[in-house]
């Protein structure tokens, strides 16, 4: 009994003095605050922060330009009906070129056009005004690609910073001799890591979502442009119909004579 009880004493003597030589594994700091959580995240969030914020610029941005009012208005529609139905091309160019809608400008590039050249045909300048109907249609459709590009890259830059973390995570994992604070490293770093693949995902999902929603919206004004370009090429449409009448009524005329 006695010498069992040496051999028990000389066992935890020495199991203290072995865990008073290990160093204890350094707590994982959990991060307490938003701000904590982005800095634990690396530099690779500064990336995204950045795409972020150009992100929230470029949503409210959408929201004030993307809108009726900017591809045709009332206002201007009414009066080009009127200046139509008298012909006033030239006062209807006066007003277009002073509005800022987009068939405004279409109206503004064909009815210059028409009065360079008036000999020219109603095709020519049907064609004229479904070109650059077309281009800024086009400048509509790439105006929101950039929420697209965000959303594609920013996954992108989130995992970056994962593997930049991990690789970090293992590098203190390997110059740490102690086999007890390995898994508490290992599980910190991870941790830490994953913040950036989390941030980028959130950030990507946003973006695309917004993107779906402008690009709804500018089918909906595409389809409004159209809609009132083919109101004005129908009323010059009528006038040279007009025009086509009298000539041939004249030619007749002349005929009999």
């Amino acid at each position: 009994m006695k010498f069992t009880a040496y051999i028990l004493a000389a066992f935890l003597s020495s199991s203290t003095l072995w865990a008073q030589d290990t160093p204890a594994a350094s707590p994982v700091k959990v991060p307490s605050t938003l701000l904590d959580l982005v800095r634990s995240g690396g530099y690779t969030m500064i990336a995204l922060g950045a795409m972020s914020v150009l992100t929230v610029m470029l949503v409210l941005v959408y929201l004030i330009t993307l809108r009726r009012g900017a591809i045709a208005s009332a206002h201007f529609m009414n009066t080009a009906d009127v200046l139509l139905k008298k012909r006033d091309y030239h006062g209807l160019l006066a007003i277009s070129s002073r509005h800022g809608e987009m068939v405004a400008r279409i109206v503004q590039r064909t009815l210059d056009f028409a009065t360079r050249n008036p000999s020219a045909s109603f095709a020519t300048i049907r064609e004229i005004a479904q070109t650059e109907g077309s281009t800024l249609a086009a400048s509509l459709q790439h105006r929101i690609v950039y929420l697209a590009d965000i959303a594609m890259l920013s996954p992108m830059v989130g995992l970056l910073g994962t593997v930049i973390g991990i690789i970090k995570s293992f590098g203190t994992l390997a110059s740490n001799t102690s086999p007890s604070a390995r898994p508490m490293l290992l599980a910190g770093g991870v941790s830490e890591a994953l913040i950036c693949t989390a941030a980028g995902l959130i950030l990507g999902i946003l973006s695309m979502a917004f993107y779906a929603l402008f690009r709804g919206k500018v089918q909906g004004l595409i389809s409004d442009l159209e809609i009132a370009s083919s109101h004005v090429l129908g009323l010059l449409a009528l006038d040279y119909n007009k025009k086509q009448d009298t000539s041939s009524k004249a030619f007749a005329s002349e005929d009999e004579f």
